[in-house]
């Protein structure tokens, strides 16, 4: 299993041609208590980049990009009654959506840890 980071915040666990997305522990602790969370429907299909689903906290509204081409095949059900989750585990039990992979040249522009780690200062 494999991790890629973007500047946006948003990691994606690798397993084979299908991808666990979610924000970072970084960016829940920016976003303070998230109080809401929209996510896309198992199905939809985004391009890298797009907008693909909502967090807000109490201090602000942030969209959560798609770090890859791909269409949903999960999404975390309990989110949108446990918000929180994305405050206490982040890269665990608050993960946002899984994507299956059009295109495995994308991870090519995504970060490594320490790229990452670089990155924000850690």
């Amino acid at each position: 299993m494999t991790t890629y980071y973007t500047k946006d915040h948003e990691y994606l666990r690798l397993e084979g041609d299908t991808a666990t997305v979610g924000i970072t522990d970084y960016a829940q602790a920016q976003l303070g208590d998230v109080v809401f969370v929209e996510l896309p429907g198992v199905g939809q299909k985004f391009k890298q980049g797009a907008e693909a689903a909502v967090v807000e906290s109490v201090k602000a509204a942030s969209d959560v990009y798609a770090p890859v081409s791909g269409e949903i095949v999960a999404i975390n059900t309990g989110l949108p009654d446990s918000p929180a989750l994305i405050n206490e585990d982040p890269e665990g039990k608050g993960w946002f959506m899984k994507i299956k992979l059009a295109d495995k040249g994308e991870l090519a522009g995504l970060m490594d840890e320490a790229a990452y780690k670089a990155l924000i200062g850690d």
